[in-house]
C-alpha cells in the first residue's frame, strides 16, 4: 500500500479539488492498479498516475462527483451559460432575483472557473486562432474600439487573432474564402454602424458570432448596441429636464439603428402623456455630404430670429457638430436657449465640443470583447444579445 503514500496530497485528505478524494475511493484503486499491477509496475511513474487522474477528475459530474462546468452552473440556476458569465463579470444588466440564484448554483457546486487549464492547453498545443472579417471597421474610426476589444480580449486568454477587412458587401465571399484557409478555431463578423448581413454560404456551420449586425438566421448569435433603450431613457433625461419642443434630425431611415432609436424616442414621449404631433422629426438623406442639410433645417426652424424648438435631438455627434457651429453663429446660448443631444461619443471628438456634449455612449468595446469570449468561452444558443448604451450627461442639456 505504500503506493498511496506518493499519490497526491489532496486525494489522501479529501481536499475539495474536483470532488475525488475519500468521497471516490474507487478513483483511487483504479490508479493504484494502474500503479502496481503486472511486470510494468516499475516502469509507470506515479506522476503519470498523478496525471491521468487529474484529467479524469475534469470529466466527473459535479453533484460532489468531479468539476462542476459552466454549463452545469447554468443548468442548476435555470439560466443561460451567457447570463452566468455576466454574474461572473459583475455586469449590473442582470436582474437580482438571478443573479442571485446563479450565485446560489456557483456555492452549491464549487464552481471555479478553470483558469489553469487554459494555461496547461495554451502550452500543450497550437494556441487557438480566432478570425476577424471587418466591414468597415477596420478603415474607419467609428467602430475600431470593437476591433480592438477583440484582440486583446484574444490575447487574455492565449488566443491568436488576425483580420481580413471586407471592402463591400459583394466583397464578402472572397474574404470568407481567404479567412477559411487559415483554418481559425472561431469567426467574429463586424460592422461600421449597425447592418443587416448576409452571411456568405461558406460561413454556414462554422463557429462563427456577430458583432454590430444581424443576420437572417436565427441560430447565428450577435452583439448589437441597445439603441432602442438609450434613446429611451435619453428622451426621460431630457423631459426631466423640462423640455416639452424638440426638434429631431434622425440618420437616414434605411439605417438599421435609426428605427430602433426612432421607436424608443417616441414610445418615452407617448409614455410621459405628450402629443408626438408637437414633435418635430426629420431624416437625414443617405450620404455623408447631407449632414451640411441640418444648417439649412435649423434655419428654417428660426422665427424671428428665435428657434421654435427648445432641444436639438441629433441622430449622432456629427450632426451635433454642425449644429453647434448654426446655433453658435446665430448668438443661441447651449444648453440655455437650445439644448443639444448627441448619439455615439465620436472617438477623439466627443468630449471636445464646448459647452461638452451631451450624447450616449456606443458600446463597441464591450460589443468585441463579448463576441470574442463567446467563441473563447464556447457559449452556445444563437440569439440576438444588446448591450446596454450608457448615457453620457454633460453640459449641452
Amino acid at each position: 500500500m505504500a503506493c498511496f503514500t506518493y499519490l497526491p496530497t489532496w486525494l489522501l485528505v479529501g481536499e475539495n479539488r474536483g470532488g475525488i478524494g475519500y468521497n471516490c475511493p474507487g478513483i483511487i484503486v483504479i490508479f493504484y492498479c494502474i500503479a502496481v499491477s503486472g511486470d510494468r509496475a516499475s516502469r509507470i511513474s506515479l506522476d503519470l498516475a498523478s496525471d491521468v487522474c487529474f484529467c479524469y477528475s475534469a470529466r466527473f459530474t459535479a453533484n460532489g462527483l468531479g468539476m462542476a462546468s459552466l454549463k452545469d452552473v447554468a443548468r442548476l440556476a435555470g439560466v443561460s451559460m451567457m447570463t452566468v458569465s455576466r454574474v461572473m463579470h459583475n455586469a449590473e444588466s442582470v436582474r437580482p432575483a438571478t443573479r442571485n440564484r446563479v450565485l446560489q448554483a456557483i456555492q452549491t457546486l464549487n464552481y471555479v472557473p478553470d483558469l489553469s487549464a487554459r494555461k496547461m492547453r495554451a502550452q500543450g498545443r497550437k494556441p487557438s486562432t480566432l478570425a476577424v472579417l471587418a466591414q468597415d471597421t477596420a478603415t474607419t474610426p467609428f467602430s475600431v474600439d470593437i476591433l480592438l476589444a477583440i484582440e486583446q480580449t484574444a490575447s487574455e486568454f492565449g488566443w491568436n487573432s488576425f483580420l481580413i477587412n471586407i471592402f463591400s458587401e459583394d466583397d464578402a465571399a472572397r474574404a470568407a474564402r481567404q479567412l477559411l484557409a487559415h483554418r481559425p478555431d472561431g469567426i467574429i463578423y463586424t460592422t461600421m454602424g449597425l447592418r443587416h448581413i448576409t452571411l456568405p454560404e461558406s460561413l454556414y456551420g462554422e463557429n462563427i458570432v456577430l458583432a454590430n449586425c444581424v443576420a437572417d438566421d436565427p441560430a447565428l448569435p450577435s452583439y448589437i448596441p441597445d439603441d432602442y433603450t438609450a434613446q429611451y431613457e435619453s428622451t426621460q433625461h431630457l423631459l426631466a429636464a423640462g423640455y416639452r419642443q424638440p426638434l429631431c434630425f434622425w440618420l437616414p431611415e434605411s439605417a438599421l439603428a435609426t428605427g430602433y432609436r426612432r421607436q424608443g424616442f417616441e414610445q418615452a414621449w407617448r409614455d410621459a402623456g405628450r402629443d408626438l404631433a408637437e414633435v418635430k422629426q426629420f431624416h437625414m438623406a443617405t450620404g455623408d455630404d447631407h449632414y451640411t442639410d441640418l444648417a439649412s433645417l435649423l434655419n428654417d426652424h428660426f422665427k424671428s430670429g428665435k428657434p421654435d424648438f427648445d432641444v436639438l435631438i441629433c441622430g449622432n455627434d456629427r450632426a451635433a457638430f454642425v449644429a453647434y457651429q448654426v446655433l453658435l453663429a446665430k448668438g443661441v446660448r447651449i444648453p440655455q436657449d437650445v439644448a443639444v443631444m448627441g448619439f455615439d461619443n465620436l472617438v477623439g471628438v466627443g468630449h471636445l465640443f464646448l459647452p461638452p456634449l451631451t450624447t450616449i455612449q456606443l458600446p463597441h468595446d464591450i460589443i468585441g470583447r463579448e463576441a470574442a469570449l463567446h467563441i473563447i468561452e464556447g457559449r452556445e444558443g444563437g440569439r440576438v444579445t444588446r448591450i446596454p448604451c450608457p448615457l453620457l450627461i454633460r453640459c449641452s442639456t
